[in-house]
């Protein structure tokens, strides 16, 4: 899939293309105006996608087991070839609980993804807002039957031994530390 979409998750709407296609991450920068120093998250359809871009480890592996899918962004080491042909030495990964985007990622495989906003700005997460603003810049909007949470996901970087929160949302750090054990 060579496209830019924006679709519902779980959480906000989400603006993305496939994890391969640089023409298409470079547009959704240009959408956003957002630096390009802030990589965008990969969301997957299971643990099979997960690990087939990124290195996954045991407390990587027992908090995907626990929340995903769900609101949980972890920031992982990716995977040579992830490295090597998008440059992203990290990357956050994610199983969106949402049937319209698991069904895409489960068609078109990993997609590099953020939320629907000016960079730095709330997220818009109402359909005919989302398609007044962005839909003449992307290949497709689709429209939401499904509830969301409207809340970001948490984002917690497991790149170091330590477990680092950096964005909480639904999913506290009490939580996470409950199931690795820390």
């Amino acid at each position: 899939m060579n496209k830019v979409i924006i679709f519902p998750t779980d959480t906000v709407y989400g603006i993305g293309c496939s994890i391969y296609d640089l023409e298409g991450m470079n547009h959704i920068y240009e959408i956003k105006h957002r630096s390009k120093d802030k990589p965008l998250a990969c969301l997957c359809y299971d643990l099979e996608q997960i690990e087939d871009i990124a290195i996954i480890n045991d407390k990587a592996k027992k908090l995907i087991q626990a929340f995903l899918p769900g609101p949980l962004t972890l920031i992982v080491k990716t995977n040579g070839n992830v490295k090597e042909k998008i440059g992203y030495e990290t990357i956050g990964v994610r199983i969106p609980d949402h049937p319209v985007a698991l069904k895409l990622l489960k068609t078109y495989g990993p997609m590099l993804t953020t939320s629907v906003n000016e960079s730095g700005e709330q997220p818009i997460n109402t359909y005919l807002e989302v398609k007044e603003k962005y839909g003449a810049v992307v290949d497709e909007v689709i429209e939401n039957q499904y509830p969301s949470s409207n809340l970001s996901s948490t984002v917690v970087s497991l790149v170091e031994d330590e477990i680092k929160l950096l964005r909480e949302g639904a999913i506290t750090i009490d939580m996470i530390k409950n199931v690795i054990h820390v």
